[in-house]
């Protein structure tokens, strides 16, 4: 009877066994082969991700709210900064001297006193590395004259770079009636920051330095040059009404990502929200340069001084795509088979499109290389007769 029982008990574990099996299979079989991306978390009132060499956005969250920015306002003092060295209007080794109104900046600061010289050098890497504000005035007055006056340009190049929801008040960031912008034109600014001006890596990779001759320690406020794998900079801020933010950069694989974060309701906050949305962008995109599959040959002009015009992709070709598309993205040209006189310089004559699949990702133009000017009678007779006489 014991026998019995215990080959009963034997064959129903097998069966149980079995079904399990079937259902594991069937389960794993069901799984997709890739898995839609997660989106980041981010605790904060808004949020962007963009890619540095597009200017595409990968991500955004209430981007466009208008809000106090805090010292994040010293990316535009730091792009001024390297306009102002970039142009020859001063130098990196020039010696500034220190005003009463820029030694009576609190919050964070290097404590400067009235008169006191540093360079440029010295002030631009306290205004990057440990946020001073008065650092931030002193070269202010040094490129403009006064703080009004730098607060003016600052104004003019968002204008420029197309900041629609910014307006700035001050050069260091302080909470200020009116001194406002967006999660979106900080993008603006660090990109623009990034492109203009690519020595400022020297300033925001460091971690700790000092002033000084040694004797005035800095470090940097953001943490993850230390943490974060790639981390090129950007910028950090905090007062009472903005609360946390963060303009973080990295590199990774030939691509470079800027995310900002405003609003956080702590720091620790701020650099997960930014770590979590560099890792979005990085496992989810790649950067990838477009070239024609065939050589473009130049096109014959009728009735102009030169008969062909070579054509070029037009700007910068290289596309923001989702990664593991790269391999299958396929590439059509179209473009005139002949153009008339006159021909002006970078004229659209065709496309060059790009599809992942069956859906267009990118369409870019296709311009002539030189203008060419139409033929005059005399020009054409002359042309005539010099083809007669090479014929001869």
């Amino acid at each position: 009877m014991l026998r019995y029982n215990n080959t009963i008990i034997l064959r129903r574990w097998r069966r149980f066994i079995s079904s399990a099996l079937v259902l594991i299979i069937i389960s794993l079989l069901q799984v997709p082969a890739f898995s839609v991306p997660q989106s980041p978390e981010v605790d904060a009132k808004s949020a962007i991700l963009i890619e540095k060499t597009t200017g595409n956005i990968l991500y955004e969250y209430n981007s466009h709210e208008q809000l106090k920015p805090a010292s994040v306002t010293k990316v535009m003092t730091i792009l001024l900064i390297g306009d102002a060295l970039n142009s020859g209007k001063i130098s990196i080794d020039d010696i500034v001297t220190t005003s009463e109104h820029a030694a009576s900046l609190g919050g964070s600061q290097i404590y400067l006193e009235p008169g006191e010289k540093m360079s440029v050098r010295d002030l631009l890497k306290s205004i990057v590395v440990s946020s001073a504000n008065d650092a931030s005035v002193a070269m202010a007055e040094h490129i403009a004259g006064s703080e009004t006056a730098f607060v003016s340009m600052m104004n003019k190049k968002a204008e420029e770079l197309g900041m629609k929801d910014t307006n700035f008040v001050n050069a260091h960031g302080l909470d200020t009636e009116g001194h406002v912008t967006s999660a979106h034109d900080i993008a603006l600014m660090s990109r623009e920051l990034l492109m203009e001006f690519p020595g400022v890596k020297e300033y925001t990779t460091i971690w700790m330095d000092s002033v000084r001759d040694g004797k005035f320690q800095l470090a940097n406020t953001n943490r993850l040059i230390r943490t974060y794998t790639g981390s090129t900079g950007l910028k950090t801020g905090y007062t009472t009404g903005a609360g946390h933010c963060l303009a973080a950069t990295a590199e990774r694989d030939n691509m470079e990502l800027i995310c900002v974060i405003m609003g956080s309701s702590n720091s620790k906050a701020r650099f997960a929200a930014g770590t979590s949305l560099l890792d979005y962008g990085f496992a989810n995109y790649a950067l990838v340069e477009v070239f024609p599959e065939q050589v473009l040959l130049p096109i014959p002009v009728k009735l102009g001084i030169h008969s062909e015009v070579q054509p070029l992709i037009a700007g910068d070709n290289t596309l923001i795509v989702e990664k593991g598309t790269e391999s299958s993205l396929t590439q059509r040209i179209e473009m005139a088979e002949f153009l008339e006189a006159p021909v002006a310089m970078n004229q659209e004559i065709g496309h060059l499109t790009v599809y992942s699949g069956d859906n267009e990702i990118a369409c870019i133009p296709i311009v002539t290389s030189d203008s060419i000017d139409r033929i005059s009678f005399g020009g054409m007779y002359k042309k005539m007769f010099m083809n007669l006489s090479m014929s001869r």
